[in-house]
């Protein structure tokens, strides 16, 4: 298992105790005693470390290398018949956006979301999960055949960005995200969207609008992310720290300002520690939100959908 800077305590007392099992099993000593004060000493400082998290370190909890993407929690939620998707019938298929039908517990329905990969190879396979115009086109194309069919639409959101290359802008990013918007606000079915890791600036924003938007504990969603601001605003890196803290962009800071309509509560840890559980939790929100949401008519959930999102912010004139 790999271990964050702030994570050292965990990592040692993890050390211990597998140094204290090690030298029982090869002196056949009892070293149970020993062994269970450890884990109860690290059962303490895992929830002391983690009921008092700064900012800055729930977004290294978001992009922590273990913690699980879209393709498993759609792998583990769907009984086992989720179909692929691809293609935005215009240009090519995004590797960076996935999506396709799936069942939970019988319940047809679209999922789309980011996948940045598990493997060097895989995240350069899936550009790092920024994907360009023509997945979110294809984003929207899974969205019109759910809403064609009747199928409610999940949303799983994690990526550091849309791709800002010049080829992704000479093929009209800024258009198929406005667009995806637009749309996404009119669709007739129900919409969740679940944050599962980084939600960065519109290229989170491109598959975010829903009846429901949901963020998992240790995640974040911002218009640009800690060490951009640092950059733009102190001309280096060194602040992101406090840009962290003043984008308020924690679960906590967003549900405050009504940016979003719920927290889905992570393991101790980290979604990476116990990714079962977590897939589990993730599965009876979806199961909730969908039972809710269905007893909504076409034009309820879209009016809804509008009102929640305009009133957003503040308008002078």
């Amino acid at each position: 298992m790999n271990f964050l800077d702030f994570e050292k305590p965990i990592a040692d007392l993890i050390e211990q105790i597998e140094k204290q099992k090690a030298i029982g099993e090869k002196s056949k000593v009892d070293v149970s005693v020993a062994v269970r004060q450890l884990e109860l000493k690290l059962a303490e400082t895992r929830k002391n470390l983690y009921s008092d998290l700064t900012p800055w370190q729930r977004v290294q909890l978001s992009r922590h290398p273990d913690r699980p993407y879209t393709l498993a929690y759609i792998d583990a939620i769907t009984d086992k018949n989720f179909v692929e998707l691809f293609g935005d019938r215009t240009v090519k298929d995004d590797k960076a956006i996935v999506g396709g039908l799936g069942s939970i517990d019988g319940q047809t329905v679209m999922f789309i979301g980011q996948q940045k990969g598990t493997t060097t190879k895989q995240r350069q396979f899936r550009n790092f999960g920024m994907a360009n115009p023509e997945g979110y086109r294809k984003a929207l194309r899974l969205m019109k055949m759910a809403e064609k069919f009747n199928k409610p639409v999940v949303t799983l959101i994690d990526t550091p960005g849309a791709f800002p290359g010049l080829e992704a802008e000479e093929r009209g990013q800024g258009e198929a995200i406005a667009r995806n918007l637009f749309e996404m606000a009119r669709l007739k079915v129900p919409i969740i969207c679940i944050i599962i890791g980084e939600g960065a600036s519109g290229g989170a924003l491109g598959i975010g609008i829903g009846d429901k938007v949901l963020m998992l504990e240790n995640t974040w969603y911002s218009v640009i992310s800690p060490e951009s601001c640092s950059s733009i605003l102190w001309r280096s890196w060194d602040y992101k720290e406090k840009a962290a803290e003043v984008l308020k962009l924690t679960a906590d800071d967003m549900l405050k300002q009504k940016l979003i309509d719920g927290i889905i509560k992570e393991p101790i840890g980290g979604a990476h520690t116990q990714p079962e559980q977590m897939f589990k939790i993730v599965k009876h929100e979806i199961l909730k939100h969908l039972k809710e949401l269905k007893k909504e008519t076409p034009k309820e959930l879209v009016d809804k959908r509008i009102d929640k999102f305009c009133a957003m912010g503040v308008v002078v004139e």
